[in-house]
């Protein structure tokens, strides 16, 4: 986040142009006392809190009542509390930074959206209420009212939060944007505020030794790396967790760094640390140790730590909403009110919404400009249906053994019981979790060349980050296959939080389009229509051989759809659905298409319309279970036949095809059989900014209203 003006960097610096970042820290010390700091902190984290949980009464006018609580409280909460920490420290020192300089700050963690957006609201560059940035009673409660901001501001780390450089969804890549950011800028000061799961990504660990190659390359600013070591990641313990302090110190230091090591209980204290550590800063390029700064203080310090006999403080619970229903909960209600009072809001904000003169004392230079933007209504959020059979035919495949599941610490958030007793909160010996996508594969990689049979879960968006992996691992499978040495377990992705019903950073299922464009002939995309037919497809999938298969599942669907045609669908990798067709659909008016759980939700409640709307059409309803089917014969081997193509859609009529693939890797398959100028394909594309998922929807023509008006278009005219 921008704290500062940008300032053109010098063109020719020597090194008694760095700026002197210990003379800056001393002074921010002497200026401002440790008492303002911490009310500086305890309002970033009231205002966290308060985002997650509160509509109303957020500058606290009388007692909590239930009415003032969200109904379905969603963000996160553990990462808050040591960002928040940190902004509270930097901003005595970016009011006070040397002249000429700059300090940024890049958030590795996405999920700190409450801790920026409070921050940018304390720092009045954020426009809640009005038409102005700036503080006031309405801008406060439009803040936590407000969130998710969705639709102006996201809920997660993007540069539509004012001053922010970062897309902190990104994981991994932090520390290196942060390297480049000062390269010839022997002016600027980046900090970077790194979780201790994200150390685990791979662009995160090269990055450590990265700036080895920066000698003698220039003059540059400097990086101070700060690791937010609360010892969880999402799932569990982090792997920084388990190194004690010795192992902790060794490890920085054979990187060639000099770590300072403290937990955040005492803020003078941190403050002499801090000290020492920018007394030690040096430019990127140099060829000497360079600090950096380990907070090791807890995930989602200062919240609830239990509630009704049940711990939360130190376990995943932190990670998001803590306290899960205290609108329903009265014993989460009665905690909710305590940890939001122990934070003394009263003293922290005025009447008019404005932090008080101690909080200001703390508080950074705002960033010039601020960009307006409307004001948001709060947003419900609804819970979702679990997907239990795809987890029972994980648990039955691992039960006969030589099976492992592989998963970037998502398995718990994909929704898979993998414990015996289907319990969500403990992994089995079989199911391996690391935070790092490249890892993961690679396991399964190796697993599956000796044999074995594995399973890759993750989501949807990260799943692209092993691309290349895949397309080299694929032509390794040709060129065995080639020796004529075949036989090897299939390679398994179950690809779900999909992009549909997920974050913005969080949308991207370009993979399968990678996959697609390949044209090798063992992949096989499944789309199927439900949870049941999900996990059917997966218990092919985990007794194949010599496949690549990418199964595409959301585990929020709750809908499921009549069994009678999933044998064909599996079979053939598409059916009619007679049940969504109309009589006489044997020579249908138009073909509508699902490829994908989300598609045949839309793509069904559209038939309906259509049929009210056009009672006269005759529809045929076509659900896809393997995209590859649609493609040319002589490429895919599981493509339909030329006749049975036809039979499913019929030459010269219209079809509509949803996917929930990006539209143009279908249209390719199609077009390899010459087949595409009839049939208009939706699917997803990128919307450019944060949308509602019904939002998302309409804008990719997905929706059921939108398909429905194309189908009406497509259609000839009556009878």
């Amino acid at each position: 986040m921008t704290d500062a003006p940008v300032l053109p960097g010098p063109a020719a610096a020597g090194p008694e142009d760095f700026p002197d970042w210990s003379r800056a820290a001393a002074h921010a010390a002497a200026r401002v006392p440790d008492a303002a700091v911490m009310a500086a902190w305890r309002a970033l984290n009231y205002l966290c809190a308060a985002q997650l949980y509160v509509n109303d009464n957020v500058l606290p006018v009388r007692p909590l009542r239930v009415q003032d609580v969200k109904e379905a409280p969603s963000g996160h909460w553990g990462v808050c509390p040591p960002v928040n920490f940190m902004l509270a420290q930097l901003g005595p020192l970016t009011a006070g930074r040397p002249p000429g300089s700059e300090v940024l700050i890049v958030h590795g963690a996405g999920h700190a959206g409450p801790s920026a957006l409070a921050h940018a609201y304390l720092t009045k560059v954020l426009t809640l209420a009005g038409n102005q940035p700036g503080w006031s009673a309405a801008g406060l409660r439009a803040l936590a009212a407000g969130f998710p901001h969705t639709r102006v501001y996201g809920e997660e780390i993007t540069p539509l939060i004012p001053g922010v450089r970062y897309t902190g969804g990104q994981l991994g890549p932090a520390l290196a944007v942060a390297q480049g950011m000062v390269l010839d800028s022997p002016h600027r000061l980046v900090v970077a505020l790194l979780g201790d799961g994200e150390l685990e990504t791979g662009t995160a660990a090269a990055a450590w030794t990265a700036r080895r190659a920066l000698f003698g390359s220039g003059l540059h600013g400097v990086v101070l790396p700060v690791v937010l070591a609360n010892g969880l990641r999402m799932g569990g313990p982090s792997l920084l967790a388990g190194l004690d302090e010795d192992e902790l110190r060794a490890y920085f230091t054979g990187l060639g760094y000099e770590p300072f090591r403290h937990d955040g209980s005492d803020v003078a204290g941190f403050r002499t640390v801090l000290a020492e550590v920018f007394a030690r800063l040096r430019p990127l390029g140099a060829a000497r140790p360079q600090p950096v700064l380990v907070l090791t203080m807890p995930k989602g310090a200062t919240g609830p730590e239990q509630v009704g006999g049940r711990r939360i403080a130190g376990t995943p619970a932190v990670h998001k909403t803590p306290l899960k229903d205290p609108a329903r909960n009265r014993e989460e209600f009665d905690a909710l009110a305590a940890w939001l009072s122990s934070y003394r809001p009263g003293e922290l904000f005025t009447e008019r919404g404005q932090p008080c003169d101690l909080v200001r004392q703390a508080l950074p230079h705002p960033a010039p400009r601020p960009r307006p933007a409307p004001p948001v209504a709060p947003l419900a959020v609804r819970g979702a249906e679990a997907w239990p059979l795809v987890s029972t035919v994980i648990r039955e495949r691992a039960a006969a053994g030589s099976f492992r599941l592989f998963s970037p610490d998502e398995a718990a958030s994909n929704r898979l019981r993998l414990a015996a007793d289907g319990a969500d909160d403990q992994l089995p010996e079989w199911a391996i979790e690391i935070l790092n996508e490249e890892i993961c594969h690679a396991w399964l990689q190796g697993y599956t060349e000796t044999g074995r049979d594995a399973l890759l879960a993750t989501y949807e968006a990260f799943a692209a980050v092993n691309t290349s992996l895949l397309v080299q691992h694929l032509k390794h499978r040709s060129a065995r296959t080639a020796t004529g040495t075949g036989g090897l377990a299939n390679i398994n992705y179950l690809i779900t939080s999909l992009g549909w019903r997920n974050t913005y950073t969080h949308q991207n299922p370009g993979l399968v389009s990678a996959m697609l464009e390949t044209e090798n002939p063992t992949v096989h995309v499944y789309t199927p229509a439900d949870a049941t037919r999900a996990a059917a497809v997966l218990a092919v999938m985990l007794a194949g051989r010599d496949q690549a298969n990418f199964l595409i599942a959301d585990k929020h669907h709750p809908l499921t759809f009549p069994p009678d045609t999933f044998r064909e669908e599996l079979t053939n990798g598409a059916a009619i659905w007679p049940h969504l067709s109309a009589p006489g659909s044997e020579s249908p008016d138009i073909v509508l298409a699902s490829a994908g759980d989300v598609a045949a939700r839309e793509v069904s409640a559209a038939a309906g319309r259509l049929a009210a709307a056009r009672p006269d059409a005759r529809i045929r309803y076509v659900h896809v279970n393997d995209l590859t089917v649609l493609g040319a014969p002589g490429t895919w081997p599981a493509a339909l036949s030329d006749g049975t193509f036809a039979g499913l859609f019929p030459a010269g009529v219209p079809v509509l095809l949803a996917t929930v693939t990006q539209a143009p890797a279908v249209r390719a398959l199609l077009a390899g059989r010459g087949d595409a100028a009839r049939v208009h394909v939706v699917g997803y594309r990128d919307p450019g900014r944060p949308l509602p998922s019904a939002d998302l929807l309409e804008q990719c023509g997905m929706s059921a209203a939108a398909l429905t008006a194309q189908a009406l278009s497509m259609l000839k005219e009556p009878r």
